[in-house]
């Protein structure tokens, strides 16, 4: 990229590097577990594909590798601007938000991106405890896109909704995806579920409510785009745990070094930039189609 008139920066037409250098790593943390497979982890399915894993932290399993999807999304973000992308924790093991008392301003308030100030100081005493115990819990993320134009997407391949719910479950440790109301439209009737509509602005439908997440048929509907999806207990603990060596050889793992009681935390950056990259992607097709 090249800094151009008045300060903007534009690309050269060549591929944009990104280089984050991890200064930080302690690979002799992990040296007990270098033949056993930690439980939840990816350890033996990587061996069972490649015949060789990285046990000195997980590799491309671990959560070091979304620092490059965080890099690119802030570029994604300058091919859709008006797009605004915000995520946040609305659950941490057993503690939910109260949405009555969703304050945006308050995630960044909060080491959690929790947008519910009560909600946030309950789960300090207990991300503490959970801490304490050398055990972890998993999490809730929800990632909103406003001002997203109505037609991004297609009606069968290339779904808006499809591959922002593959964005995100390849997130690491994502083990479930909703869009819009998600899992909880199976407990609501047709007429409960069903976005109505009323004459809006230019044309424009005004929308009465949002179930549908800002995408019917996999097309964006030009409401806000909602998306949340469930990250999984971090799989290294201090807790032990039966498992097997590369021997296949039975061992109880214990997993000692620098790991977070909820990496859910961590994973709110990561959704909003899979988010600007599935925006950025359609936005840059959608231009392509209609010339």
């Amino acid at each position: 990229m090249i800094e151009g008139a008045e300060g903007v920066l534009t690309t050269t037409g060549t591929p944009i590097g990104l280089l984050i250098r991890n200064v930080d790593q302690r690979s002799k943390d992990y040296s007990n577990i270098a033949s056993s497979y930690r439980p939840g982890h990816a350890d033996y399915a990587y061996d069972a594909k490649y015949g060789i894993r990285d046990h000195r932290g997980g590799g491309r399993s671990s959560a070091r590798e979304t620092a490059c999807r965080v890099a690119a999304g802030a570029i994604a973000r300058l091919v859709i601007p008006g797009v605004r992308i915000r995520g946040a924790l609305v659950a941490m093991g057993q503690i939910e938000i109260d949405r009555s008392r969703w304050d945006w301003a308050e995630v960044d308030q909060n080491p959690f991106f929790c947008p519910d100030p009560i909600a946030a100081k309950e789960m300090e005493g207990y991300l503490d405890g959970v801490r304490k115990s050398g055990s972890s819990v998993g999490a809730v993320i929800e990632v909103t896109a406003e001002n997203v134009p109505a037609g991004l997407g297609a009606p069968i391949y290339g779904k808006l909704d499809a591959d922002l719910a593959s964005a995100m479950m390849s997130i690491n440790a994502v083990k479930g995806v909703e869009i819009g109301e998600g899992f909880g439209a199976a407990r609501l009737s047709g007429e409960d579920n069903a976005d109505e509509m009323r004459a809006g602005e230019n044309g424009r439908p005004s929308f009465l409510s949002n179930h549908a997440g800002g995408v019917l048929g996999g097309i964006s509907t030009g409401q806000p785009v909602v998306v949340r999806f469930a990250v999984k207990p971090t799989s290294s603990i201090l807790t032990p745990r039966r498992s097997i060596d590369a021997d296949g050889q039975e061992v109880d793992v214990s997993t000692r070094g620098r790991h977070d009681p909820c990496v859910g935390i961590r994973a709110v950056p990561v959704g909003e930039a899979m988010m600007a990259l599935v925006l950025a992607d359609h936005a840059l097709r959608h231009r392509g189609q209609i010339g």
